[in-house]
């Protein structure tokens, strides 16, 4: 049996069976539905040999071809997917809704398996999850100038039962020049707001979301414009902790890297630092004396931080003054302020 369903009704069956993107490993790769199974019709070569066909001979020529190509194929196609959803149901999706997926639908149906085939295909996906992620939600955001803590402080909200959107976790990044350091690679953008909405569309929007502050590119990803634009409309407790702190804290966080990982760093940002103090940080870096470097980079954070928090209107910011690095501790304050200050 094959049932047509729009994105809201697949991602909702999503939950309880698996998902099968029959498109290329190309397409796969540039951009998928989270947790999705890849069962490509045709490989990378074989969809450029189609689509040039398709231009020059038209639409029966590629057809032929298509079914020249698939033919040897299917068995593989049936018995792939019988260990992919073993309970024979399972949802299917190519690029718009086409011929891919309603091939690989009808042969699953031909072998007993009930397929929920998704209208308008991945494009269709696509859409709906950027009109989605603009709806109205609670937020409430972690601020503070680098080394404040924040990421571990969201953590430690995420332990104590609040809801917690991590943004640079989701995008592979840490939201500096440092930020690749110690990560995976990152997502495609695309990739990231798929993965940013699966995260997103978990969460309980008629409860608070906490989130870190960032700017609009976390790395080479950008946050949706209409989740960006709520999140910055919205209140903010501003950590405030010594540069003393901060730089003991980015000591630790850091200094066990490699020296050329951070230097390259360095020299990502040493236009704006300015040529004299990002060759100060340098050698201080080939040097050891960490603090030291910590301190020169941090002047220039800072001046960014001090701008950045201006996007916000000062009725929207509650700060938080702090003297302990312990992310826990700072957590239960960040609480105790927003119950204090009615933000929850």
């Amino acid at each position: 049996m094959i049932e047509k369903v729009n994105p809201s009704q697949f991602l909702n069956l999503s939950a309880n069976m698996p998902v099968l993107d029959v498109r290329s490993p190309a397409e796969f790769v540039g951009g998928h539905i989270p947790r999705a199974f890849n069962l490509p019709l045709f490989d990378d070569d074989e969809r450029a040999v189609i689509g040039t066909l398709y231009k020059k001979a038209g639409r029966e020529a590629s057809l032929l071809k298509g079914l020249d190509i698939t033919g040897p194929k299917m068995s593989g196609f049936v018995k792939t997917a019988i260990r992919v959803a073993p309970k024979r149901a399972v949802l299917l999706h190519c690029w718009r809704g086409g011929m891919r997926s309603e091939s690989i639908a009808w042969l699953l149906s031909l072998a007993g398996f009930q397929v929920f085939l998704l209208a308008g295909g991945y494009k269709a996906y696509r859409q709906f999850i950027r009109e989605e992620i603009g709806s109205p939600a609670r937020y409430i955001i972690i601020g503070g100038s680098t080394g404040s803590g924040k990421t571990e402080i969201l953590e430690n909200l995420r332990k104590s039962g609040q809801q917690v959107l991590d943004l640079e976790k989701i995008a592979h990044h840490k939201g500096s020049a440092f930020g690749l350091i110690g990560e995976k690679p990152q997502p495609t953008n695309e990739q990231f707001e798929n993965d940013l909405f699966d995260e997103w569309n978990r969460l309980d929007h008629g409860r608070i979301i906490w989130v870190e502050d960032e700017s609009h590119s976390v790395g080479k990803v950008f946050i949706p414009h209409p989740l960006y634009e709520q999140i910055q409309k919205s209140k903010i407790i501003q950590i405030q902790l010594s540069k003393e702190n901060r730089i003991r804290r980015l000591v630790t966080d850091y200094a066990s890297f490699p020296k050329e990982e951070l230097k390259h760093s360095v020299v990502k940002i040493s236009r704006k630092m300015g040529g004299q103090h990002a060759a100060a940080a340098i050698q201080a870096i080939d040097e050891g004396d960490f603090g030291k470097a910590v301190g020169i980079i941090l002047f220039y954070y800072d001046k960014m931080y001090d701008f950045g928090i201006k996007r916000h209107e000062a009725s929207l910011v509650f700060p938080l003054i702090t003297d302990t690095t312990d992310a826990a501790v700072n957590a239960e304050k960040v609480l105790e302020l927003s119950i204090d200050t009615h933000l929850i």
